[in-house]
């Protein structure tokens, strides 16, 4: 776990990825490592094609189609590189460690799971190059990694700002308890003010357990500010990091069960989709 996962695609967001991965390295001392991945065209291959060209036009199209194949990786190889190489230039003007760039053919879920076993954090955007203009549209790949993998997720939709503050959403459930151990070891947010937000769900004890939650981050050096409330989780959280100008949002994940998902819904997830301030997931 010596590594800043940190996702380029050479979309708007990259540098904004870039500038929280530099921001991580450096408040962590680990090494910045950008990731590039080439996705699978849409574009049918000469191979897909193979059994579906008439016999007379076979070998000729399929000549021209194998051409393009290898034009076409041979310009997706040049622009990775080229996308890597400035992210590494930027980030050397602020990085105080050391910058690996790694190239993956495939999706980037995968390449995030192969890379997971030596990552620390991973830095990703909320969309990807193909998601358009629309800045709140939401990736397709983030719900994936989150479900997947174990590592603390840091999702950032603009150019990145160094926080000074974040507001931990904590709703007692098992998910929230290890968020604030994460939170307690892992040393990202050392130093920040921590808005510590209970929205009351009728659970049992739940308001001894956000108080027990709040001693415990004091007695670890933390300054706390805590807010146990009344009303919609969703609107009441949204509703407070703009009153109280939060930087950072920490969370923790959603289940593993999509199906537990479309049933009870997931604050996570309507987190995710519906705020443009970085947000850090924690497993």
């Amino acid at each position: 776990m010596n590594k800043i996962i940190t996702c380029i695609d050479g979309s708007a967001l990259s540098h904004g990825v870039c500038q929280a991965g530099v921001w991580a390295s450096n408040k962590l001392s680990k090494t910045l490592l950008l990731l590039h991945a080439i996705e699978k065209s849409n574009t049918p291959s000469a191979e897909d094609l193979s059994g579906a060209i008439g016999l007379g036009a076979r070998t000729t199209l399929l000549q021209e189609m194998v051409s393009l194949d290898e034009q076409r990786g041979k310009v997706a190889l040049e622009l990775g590189r080229e996308i890597l190489d400035h992210a590494a230039q930027m980030a050397s003007a602020q990085a105080r460690e050391h910058i690996e760039k790694i190239q993956r053919h495939g999706g980037i879920v995968d390449a995030i799971c192969d890379l997971e076993a030596d990552a620390r954090i991973i830095v990703m955007g909320r969309k990807g190059a193909g998601s358009g203009e629309n800045v709140k549209a939401l990736g397709s790949h983030i719900e994936q990694i989150i479900r997947r993998v174990h590592t603390p997720v840091l999702i950032v939709s603009r150019d990145f700002v160094e926080p000074k503050n974040f507001m931990l959403a904590y709703d007692g459930r098992e998910t929230a308890d290890k968020a604030v151990k994460r939170i307690i070891e892992g040393g990202l947010l050392y130093n920040m003010t921590c808005h510590l937000v209970t929205v009351n769900n009728n659970q049992a004890g739940l308001f001894d357990k956000f108080k027990s939650t709040e001693a415990m981050l004091v007695a670890h050096g933390f300054d706390v500010q805590s807010s146990f409330l009344e009303g919609n989780v969703f609107n009441v959280l949204m509703d407070y990091k703009k009153d109280q100008h939060v930087d950072l949002l920490v969370m923790g994940a959603f289940s593993r069960s999509k199906l537990a998902t479309v049933f009870l819904g997931s604050n996570t997830l309507k987190m995710i989709e519906n705020t443009l301030r970085p947000l850090l997931v924690l497993r």
